[in-house]
């Protein structure tokens, strides 16, 4: 298994081209994509409340972790392959070129549908639906700022998970620099590269420990790229085992995963909520977060071939992977109106699996035509 040229690469949300596909790690997307679906359809059918059962639902936002891993798997690896190799550092203008135009065009006709559709739709509290808020939501800077929850638009909740991903891909030269040529002078060394990767997961437990313990960051700096960052590291990790020729099978891998998640969605992690209120809950949160999501994304990038690559690298996989990030953009706002309008639900009522079913039906097609008209074209 190759990974596409240079900085084509995609990333963990956004769309790629069938020239940029490798096909098992776009499978994974699909899984990431139903997977995040899956938690909001049990949010709003109100089966959080139900204990244990309830704990596994919420932690079915596994999918956003899972997308970061991609990202900092298939976007650090370039970098790496060029010291590896003794190549050329990758552009980094053609690199935010390219994250900027495979991300923006279906995002801002999202958000601007969204705002469309909630402005001759009510269907209880949405403070973000202000002309601050949009801006604060097209610019993804609704998290910076002491006052989150006031740009909080009810059908773009999960869009502080994509305002991360923009951060990361900000960092991530920056971190390419320091990493390479600065720490390892531009020289292979991925046992000390390693290393300060590791130091650069620890700082996730340490900012974590801070927002906690002070009061004078923003309230919307639990949601800060320092909070998740272990786990973009996680994929960065997988990048230099890659190109080191580790190998990771599903075999092994999977099954530790699948075992960490039943531990995690114990109340060790806290209760169903993207931040928990403890700084306990929240350190066990980030860190079963990192090791699951890395699990399930190494061994597609250490070159297992078996069972679990062959089913995601299937076509009806490769398909629903290639048009994921827009079903993660529209789905919040399609399983209100298939519960309100379709099912006739009253919110915290009904069938999760009837809601997840119809959503998924109805996000399908429309997931395709937004990504057909903004895709990036080969």
């Amino acid at each position: 298994m190759t990974l596409s040229k240079g900085l084509d690469a995609q990333g963990g949300l956004e769309s790629i081209s069938k020239a940029e596909r490798v096909a098992s790690l776009t499978g994974i997307r699909a899984v990431a994509a139903i997977l995040v679906m899956a938690t909001h359809a049990a949010y709003a059918t109100g089966k959080y409340s139900h204990g244990y059962v309830g704990l596994v639902y919420s932690r079915m936002e596994i999918g956003v972790p899972i997308f970061f891993v991609l990202s900092g798997f298939l976007l650090f690896g370039p970098w790496v392959k060029a010291a590896a190799t003794d190549g050329p550092a990758p552009s980094v203008r053609r690199y935010a070129w390219h994250r900027v135009r495979r991300i923006m065009p279906a995002y801002v006709i999202t958000v601007l549908v969204a705002y469309l559709v909630y402005h001759f739709r009510t269907a209880g509290p949405n403070p973000g639906h202000t002309w601050m808020g949009l801006f604060r939501n097209l610019t993804l800077t609704q998290i910076y700022t002491d006052h989150f929850l006031y740009y909080l638009h009810q059908g773009l909740t999960q869009m502080w998970s994509l305002a991360v991903e923009v951060a990361f891909y900000v960092a991530l030269p920056l971190l390419a620099y320091l990493l390479l040529p600065l720490l390892c002078r531009r020289q292979w060394r991925p046992v000390l590269l390693l290393t300060a990767l590791t130091g650069l997961a620890i700082l996730t437990p340490l900012w974590l420990i801070l927002v906690h313990s002070t009061d004078w960051l923003p309230a919307g700096s639990r949601l800060w790229l320092p909070s998740y960052l272990a786990w973009f590291v996680g994929g960065m990790m997988l990048a230099v085992l890659q190109a080191m020729g580790v190998r990771a099978y599903a075999l092994a891998c999977i099954p530790l995963a699948l075992v960490c998640y039943l531990i995690v969605s114990t109340p060790i992690a806290g209760e169903p909520t993207t931040s928990p209120a403890s700084l306990r809950e929240a350190l066990a949160k980030a860190c079963f977060y990192a090791v699951i999501a890395t699990l399930a994304v190494a061994p597609l990038a250490l070159g297992d071939r078996g069972w679990y690559a062959s089913f995601l690298a299937s076509r009806p996989m490769v398909f629903l992977g290639e048009i994921s990030y827009e079903v993660f953009l529209i789905h919040l706002v399609t399983i209100e109106l298939v519960m309100f309008e379709v099912l006739r639900y009253p919110i915290y009522t009904g069938s999760m699996g009837m809601v997840f079913a119809v959503t998924l039906a109805v996000t399908i097609p429309l997931a395709w035509l937004l990504h057909r008209f903004t895709r990036v074209k080969a």
